[in-house]
């Protein structure tokens, strides 16, 4: 297979790339405006749905957000890279981490079915700790800041790459599209919209994949057969240098990124009491099939020989690439880049959801418990534009995009075990739950910058529970669960705003 004969299948002008970004925000916009005149009347609605949220729209909304531009990007890059075995290890741990969550929603959904946020338990577990909640609290708001700026870079990568467009403008614009869209109807208009999505996400980029495949000369065998004579060990799925190079890393990362964000505990809390732990099944489990098909490009381009210089040196644009320049349809270029957008539109709003609950009730309402009802509204509607800036701001710094995954999950990782152990094991303390989380970001992040990815991994992951469980049987806490059935915060005063 000749490289050389890639060529940018014609038709796909910056105009038609605009018109589809604007498009789905437009779309994305009337769903909007309908849930804000339906559904939304106050705070609690707009960042917790009145925790009416089914198993339907909970799976699809659930899905959604995971499917950022991380799995429909990055798994195309990972197999690129390191052939099967990248797609192993990062497709294995992604639906795990998604149902992992189960055991930990049912203890806090039974203790805590009114809370809002994970560091509203983190302040209530502690006994009002002000350092712990605002550790946590700090956390999950820089997860949120690079969740959204993830997949800012993914929007702008695919944009880009497949219709020439400026990366920083094509960033602008689709911060645009989705803050406009999500301001309206927070937390409503991102599980109904990202149930949309879904659907966008799952058939489309089964058929283009397919696509894909199908203009290979030789098809699906003729690239199996390039990418083993490239490296034999391109078709070895337990690769040794793939795990320690990323997979045991991501693994950690991924089961942190669901255990250790706001924006999965809000949804745990926004849906109804009796389908939650099914729904978090159900989801993780469905996940699957999204990045195992979408990551099937990058052996592809093996097969063709491309490199990363050729592709503009990051390599998350392989998948982009790869459809935009074999030869398929404008058309089904125009349903890759849907797929793609929704994923990436998905989760930022859903991000962008967390951080205003995060910020009324673990800041507004923490520190000014007396703020109105209508000012409350207001401010947490402003802080999803503020957020949506300041990742923005990031992301047109250039900072590559696997170094951001990788020390996103590096960072999240700190709070992985601290935060477990909180949940299951009453004789956590507050001095074993901050010296955790402090000393594995303190001493595990200078060690993953000296050692690499799979000593700092592990070097954060022990440092942050050995810190805990210490702590605990020094001094045990023997906390009582049922005190957090007395946390309502806005539930009492989920009132009109206007």
């Amino acid at each position: 297979m000749d490289k050389t004969t890639l060529l940018a299948t014609p038709g796909l002008t910056p105009a038609l790339g605009f018109a589809v970004m604007i498009g789905l925000g437009l779309f994305s916009l009337a769903i909007s405006f309908w849930i804000r005149n339906r559904l939304v009347r106050n705070t609690h609605d707009f960042i917790i749905s009145d925790r009416k949220v089914g198993f339907g729209f909970g799976v699809g909304s659930l899905i959604a957000v995971w499917t950022w531009a991380m799995a429909v990007m990055m798994s195309a890059a990972m197999t690129f890279q390191w052939g099967l075995s990248g797609l192993f290890w990062f497709v294995v741990p992604n639906g795990f981490a998604v149902m992992i969550l189960v055991p930990f929603t049912r203890v806090l959904r039974k203790h805590m079915p009114n809370g809002y946020t994970i560091s509203e338990f983190v302040q209530s577990r502690f006994n009002q700790s002000k350092v712990a909640s605002s550790i946590v609290t700090a956390t999950m708001i820089f997860g949120i800041i690079l969740e959204i700026l993830i997949n800012l870079k993914g929007t702008s990568i695919v944009i880009s790459s497949v219709f020439g467009i400026n990366w920083a403008v094509a960033a602008v614009v689709g911060m645009l599209c989705v803050l406009i869209y999500s301001y309206f109807g927070g937390l409503w208009t991102s599980v109904m919209t990202a149930t949309i999505n879904t659907l966008m996400i799952t058939v489309p980029a089964a058929i283009v994949v397919s696509l894909v495949y199908d203009q290979v000369p030789g098809g699906a065998s003729a690239v199996f057969s390039a990418v083993g004579e490239a490296n034999e060990n391109n078709l070895t799925v337990f690769r040794a240098d793939a795990a320690a190079g990323f997979g045991i890393t991501l693994a950690f990362g991924l089961l942190a990124a669901t255990v250790a964000d706001q924006t999965f505990w809000q949804k745990a809390w926004s849906f109804r009491a009796d389908q939650v732990n099914k729904t978090f099944l159900w989801a993780g489990a469905l996940f699957y099939p999204i990045p195992i098909c979408l990551g099937m490009l990058g052996l592809v381009g093996i097969a063709y020989g491309i490199t990363a210089a050729d592709i503009g040196g990051d390599i998350a644009a392989i998948g982009p690439y790869v459809v935009s320049h074999i030869g398929l349809p404008v058309a089904m270029v125009v349903v890759y880049v849907l797929v793609i957008l929704a994923a990436c539109y998905s989760t930022i709003d859903g991000a962008s959801a967390a951080l205003a609950s995060v910020v009324a009730v673990d800041i507004v309402k923490r520190f000014a418990p007396n703020t109105s009802e209508k000012a409350l509204f207001i401010i947490t509607k402003v802080s999803m534009l503020l957020g949506g800036s300041v990742a923005l701001a990031i992301v047109l710094s250039g900072v590559d995009f696997t170094t951001l995954v990788l020390t996103t999950y590096a960072l999240k990782t700190a709070i992985l075990l601290p935060l477990v152990l909180a949940i299951l094991w009453p004789q956590t303390n507050t001095v074993g739950f901050v010296g955790g989380i402090s000393l594995a970001i303190l001493i595990g992040m200078p060690l993953r910058e000296v050692y690499g990815e799979l000593i700092g991994t592990t070097s954060i992951v022990l440092i942050s529970g050995l810190t805990v469980v210490i702590a605990g049987l020094i001094k045990p806490a023997g906390f009582d669960y049922s005190t957090l059935r007395k946390v309502r915060n806005l539930d009492t005063a989920a009132s009109p705003a206007e």
